[in-house]
């Protein structure tokens, strides 16, 4: 982009801001919420169970899919929605159905519904 004479150079600047600030307001997962998310999937699909994921960052919520082949629907959504921090908890389970199958306020609480080897006492 060149600037012209005519053009205030602040103007530029304060045009190219919306593009910067859009990508600051997607919801993301932090580095050990999803280090805790990959070591779970890591083991599923040592087991065999797992064989593909996505990550979506979007404006409202962050979402990890799971799926068992890569064609597939996924089999479990883990999402983070901030929205619901002070109400049911940001973090949820979410079944190929749509069923919710845990919600909450703690990542490690919520993944013990679909992580079996802590959660068989």
């Amino acid at each position: 982009m060149s600037l012209s004479e005519d053009a205030d150079p602040s103007e530029q600047r304060a045009a190219a801001r919306p593009a910067a600030n859009a990508q600051q307001s997607r919801v993301t997962f932090n580095r050990i919420e999803l280090h805790r998310i990959l070591n779970l999937y890591g083991r599923m699909v040592a087991d065999g169970e797992w064989r593909d994921y996505a990550i979506d960052f979007l404006k409202d919520r962050a979402v990890f899919s799971v799926y068992r082949r890569a064609s597939e629907v996924p089999i479990y959504r883990i999402e983070k929605d901030p929205r619901l921090a002070r109400k049911q908890g940001m973090y949820s389970v979410i079944s190929a159905t749509g069923l919710i199958l845990r919600r909450g306020h703690e990542l490690e609480r919520v993944l013990l519904v679909i992580d079996r080897k802590l959660a068989v006492v």
